[in-house]
Formats: C-alpha cells, sequence, structure tokens
C-alpha cells in the first residue's frame, strides 16, 4: 500500500479481496478500505468508481465479458479503468525456451487446471475486443516483456529480470500447487518435484524466455 493515498484525504480508496484476506499494514490510511468478496458475484456498491484497477487476474476469471461488463456499469461517468496482465505462457525470440523445457510444460499445466477450475486463460490480445463489446471506447493498448532473469544485454532488462526472478522465485510454489492439486489431481511432492526443473530453467541464463505483458487503459 503506497504512502500516497494518505495525502489524497477526500479520495476513497478500496481494495477488493478473494478467497483470503491480505492483513494490511498497520497504518493504513483512512480513507482506505479492504472488503472480500466474490468477484464473479454482482457488484452492489453504493456508488461508482472514478478509477478501477485490475492486474494479475488471467485464470482467475469465470467470464471476462460479465467481468468487464460489471467494471464498465460501475465505473462513474468520466471514469478511468486500467488492466495489467500477463500472457499464460512463458516465450522466447530465439527459440532458447523450446516446448520440451519444463517452464514450458509447467505453464501448459497451468493453463490445463484453469480450465478444469472454471477459470480458463485467455489470450491478451482478446481484451481490447471484449471491452470494445461492453461499452468501453479509446482503449489504449501496450504490450511489453518481462524477462526470466538477467539474461538480457540491456540494463533496463536486465534489472526488470532480475527483479521478475526474484518475485517468481518467491511464489513459484504458492500460485502451482493450488491449480495443480485442486484441478490435475497432482500431489503435493509431485508439484515439488516438477517444480525444481521449471526454477533451474527459471534461473538459467542461457534460456532467453519472457512473459509476454499487457495493459489497457482509458
Amino acid at each position: 500500500m503506497s504512502n500516497e493515498f494518505s495525502t489524497w484525504a477526500l479520495v476513497q480508496v478500496f481494495g477488493q479481496l478473494t478467497l483470503q484476506m491480505i492483513i494490511p499494514r498497520p497504518s493504513v490510511p483512512a480513507n482506505v478500505e479492504f472488503q472480500i468478496d466474490d468477484i464473479d458475484e454482482e457488484w452492489n456498491y453504493s456508488a461508482p468508481f472514478t478509477y478501477i484497477h485490475s492486474r494479475m487476474m488471467n485464470m482467475s476469471i469465470q467470464n471476462w465479458e460479465d467481468y468487464l461488463r460489471k467494471i464498465f456499469d460501475n465505473l462513474a461517468p468520466g471514469g478511468y479503468v486500467e488492466l495489467q496482465d500477463i500472457d499464460a505462457f512463458m516465450e522466447s525470440d530465439d527459440g532458447t525456451l523450446t516446448e520440451a523445457h519444463a517452464l514450458s510444460k509447467w505453464c501448459k499445466l497451468l493453463r490445463e487446471a484453469a480450465v478444469k477450475l472454471g477459470r480458463p486463460y485467455i489470450p491478451t490480445k482478446d481484451l481490447k475486443g471484449i471491452m470494445g463489446k461492453v461499452g468501453f471506447t479509446s482503449i489504449v493498448e501496450t504490450r511489453f516483456k518481462w524477462p526470466s532473469n538477467r539474461w538480457p544485454k540491456d540494463k533496463k532488462y536486465k534489472d526488470l529480470g532480475a527483479w521478475n526472478n526474484e518475485n517468481t522465485n518467491l511464489v513459484l510454489e504458492s500460485i502451482s500447487l493450488a491449480p495443480l492439486t485442486r484441478g490435475l489431481d497432482w500431489t503435493i511432492e509431485e508439484v515439488n518435484v516438477l517444480l525444481v526443473d521449471v526454477r533451474k530453467e527459471l534461473n538459467d541464463p542461457n534460456i532467453h524466455a519472457y512473459w509476454p505483458m499487457y495493459a489497457a487503459r482509458l
């Protein structure tokens, strides 16, 4: 949570939480409120929002058209929306990541599990069309890459890769266990065996992998 919200005393900020409560910092500004809700259910808020931010929801939403329509219906006239999301499949531009790699197999398994759990992967290239269908206009898209580690030569992307690698290593187990054990009936031991090779390749600078990232705003 950024300190910036405390400087905007007239702004009310809502954080929508699903599945489990995220414990905020002790010093939460008075105008910030956390709510636990089921994002797939109807949204019943007392007033529309002037800004809605959606991040990393791929493979978490049952129906993207319904989700984006709820965002549209709950946005105040003249309000802003920003989506930031990830394509589920890692890529490489030089062929150093192949379908035989554990990283590729891991991505494919997560996609299969998401389908089984009723929250299928959506290609980010489809989002603009769906946003237009539910009523959004003047949509600005941005695409960029998150390297898997420090393999890029360019300093900006090398640093980005270092941060992405650190973050992915920290969450690798937590983002894999639920989908693979609940969706594909894997055991925890089977997941951990897979992740040994996934982690090894994630940290390999000879594999020039990256996640395609996507942002849309209006």
